[in-house]
Parts: C-alpha cells; sequence; structure tokens
C-alpha cells in the first residue's frame, strides 16, 4: 500500500477528519488532501509530525520492512 494510502487509513481508525489533521499540523485542508491522495509528496516533517500524532513509527506509514538476512 502506498504511504498515502497509510495515512488516510490511520486518519479514518482515529475517527478525524482531514480537516482535524491539516489544524494539527497547522495548514490548510485542501494542502492535506493533497499529502493523503498522492497528489504531493509529504515533507519529512509533516511524516514526523503525522507518526506523533497516530503514535507510529515513520517505517510504519511508509511501509519500510528491514532485512534481518
Amino acid at each position: 500500500m502506498p504511504y498515502y494510502k497509510r495515512i488516510r487509513e490511520l486518519r479514518e481508525d482515529h475517527d478525524m477528519t482531514q480537516k482535524d489533521v491539516a489544524e494539527y499540523l497547522g495548514m490548510k485542508q485542501p494542502q492535506y488532501f493533497r499529502y493523503e491522495n498522492g497528489n504531493r509528496d509529504v515533507p519529512t516533517e509533516v511524516l514526523i509530525s503525522l507518526a506523533k500524532l497516530y503514535k507510529v513509527s515513520t517505517d510504519y506509514i511508509l511501509e519500510l520492512k528491514h532485512d534481518t538476512n
């Protein structure tokens, strides 16, 4: 799943609206909408703020897998 779908899933799982998240991030809802729909890359600072908001790692949002071999 692309990371922008993951941030939408997290938002919905936390019963938040795009407006709620945009306000938390200090931006307008249309800007956040573009991140969540994959129209714009999410800046690192925003990614970190989203991870803090949802209490997950940035690796989780980005779906990074670590090879243990």
